[in-house]
């Protein structure tokens, strides 16, 4: 049998290359094609010219891998307008989230409120940010949101930052740069993005000094690490992994009692990164006990760093809480007003906790109305997809399942729910089933993107984290996929 020939192609082909290379239309040319009227009359002649350009390169590209598409010049017209709308199209797009992960990282997180969406707008213009009105003179930025603060955590002050990573490398940076830190080797973790904790404690000048086991640590191991250098002990919430069976680990007020105990005239403080940002039960919705901010202000915790835009729901943010003399350290520093935040985000984390402060937060904030939607809620809205899917020709049924909090809270907990199992035409029940692949591309692709999940060959929509007043939207981008 002859070996496969791998001899390029003959040289005809290289001349019909060629041929067509030089039959490409000029930018100018392609500018003033028909297809082309509509984007001339609306956008800058500069997007026009620079969408043109790129779509003869394009071209010219597919011709030299082989890539040989539709290369008439009414057909690169039309992809050239196209490509000229997208470039003044916004990349950030609103999608439905029907996959049933809660708080999920991928697709922006926590959903607001509708009363942290209409703050924002409103504070979109000029505002009182950095203005005392009482006084009539320059105010701080920092007292917005940090009076609720204290009324929802307990804490004595409050900075808001950029985000949990920030108000981490703040706190390090401020309180024990070229000290040492204690914390428990269980505890030394990566989160997402690669943000590591030995990583973060470099870059802030601290040293970490580990203690304990990866799955047992005493208080003893922090008191015998104690020395002349120690600035504080520090928990860090292991937010994204959870070990479990025998383990040990101090808690918050056992190792605020060994950070306080007079050495020499002076004692340590005691740093607590709780992660999420819970205020509220977890165990109370059959949830894992998730620490909350104001038990560990309670226990005696100097500071507790927590995210925004998670089990809190609101916007993304860091949140810095704690003793008074403590946080006035952190405001001081140089990088306070580099990861501060804006007034936009201040408005929401305000509306956001005004939820907690009336006792609201389950009825008001999203992520909590999510987690404590009962099942014969998400079984009957299930249903009424299932109705009016069939009603249009699907083959769709209503199948259990579960939800997951996400987000990097409560790894491995999960909810049990009510979901919306799609089959595609033709489709065999099995994994990995390209058909329900496909499927999943196209709600993608839909005007407003719909995103669920693939599993057995099946497309399922989990309602529990669809908002309310999406389920047209959702229902009509299905109903179009199958025709």
């Amino acid at each position: 049998m002859s070996a496969k020939d791998t001899t390029p192609k003959t040289s005809q082909n290289g001349a019909d290359n060629a041929n067509l290379l030089r039959a490409l239309p000029s930018v100018d040319r392609l500018i003033g094609h028909a297809a082309m009227s509509a984007v001339r009359d609306q956008l800058p002649h500069s997007i026009i010219t620079s969408a043109a350009r790129a779509e003869v390169d394009a071209a010219r590209e597919a011709l030299r891998v082989g890539a040989i598409s539709d290369l008439s010049l009414e057909a690169i017209a039309e992809r050239a307008a196209q490509r000229a709308l997208q470039m003044v199209t916004p990349s950030l797009r609103p999608l439905i989230n029907a996959t049933g992960v809660v708080i999920h990282t991928n697709l922006g997180r926590a959903p607001l409120s509708a009363s942290a969406i209409e703050a924002m707008a409103r504070m979109a213009g000029y505002s009182n940010l950095e203005y005392d009105l009482e006084a009539g003179e320059r105010g701080s930025r920092y007292v917005h949101a940090a009076v609720i603060l204290r009324q929802v955590t307990g804490c004595e002050d409050a900075l808001v930052v950029n985000n949990n990573a920030s108000a981490l490398v703040l706190a390090l940076s401020a309180l024990a740069a070229g000290r040492e830190v204690v914390l428990s080797r269980g505890q030394s973790v990566e989160i997402g993005g690669g943000f590591r904790i030995p990583d973060v404690m470099r870059q802030s000048g601290a040293h970490l000094v580990e203690v304990g086991t990866t799955n047992r640590t005493y208080v003893r191991d922090y008191a015998e690490a104690i020395g002349e250098d120690t600035a504080l002990l520090m928990r860090v919430h292991a937010s994204n992994f959870r070990i479990v069976g025998f383990t040990t680990s101090p808690s918050v007020d056992e190792l605020a009692g060994l950070a306080h105990k007079p050495r020499n005239g002076a004692t340590l403080l005691m740093l607590d990164d709780v992660g999420s940002g819970a205020l509220l039960d977890t165990t109370r919705y059959g949830l894992a006990p998730e620490p909350t901010v104001q038990a560990s202000i309670k226990a005696g915790a100097d500071l507790v760093l927590c995210s925004g835009d998670k089990l809190l729901g609101g916007p993304q943010c860091g949140i810095i809480a704690g003793r008074k003399e403590v946080v006035a350290r952190l405001k001081k520093h140089p990088l306070a007003r580099a990861l501060r935040v804006d007034k936009i985000t201040l408005a929401g984390l305000e509306a956001t906790l005004l939820h907690y402060l009336k006792g609201e937060a389950e009825r008001e904030v999203p992520v909590w109305r999510m987690i404590s939607m009962p099942e014969d809620e998400l079984r009957t809205r299930a249903e009424s997809w299932t109705a009016r899917l069939t009603a249009a020709g699907l083959d769709c049924s209503v199948v259990p399942g579960r939800s997951a909090i996400g987000g990097g809270s409560l790894p491995g907990e999960t909810l049990p729910t009510w979901l919306v199992s799609l089959r595609p035409p033709n489709s065999e029940a099995k994994s990995n089933d390209p058909d329900a692949g496909r499927l999943a591309t196209r709600l993608r692709e839909a005007a407003t993107p719909v995103i669920g999940r693939v599993e057995e060959g099946a497309l399922l929509l989990d309602p529990r984290t669809v908002l309310p007043g999406q389920d047209d939207t959702l229902l009509q981008a299905v109903i179009d996929c199958y025709e």
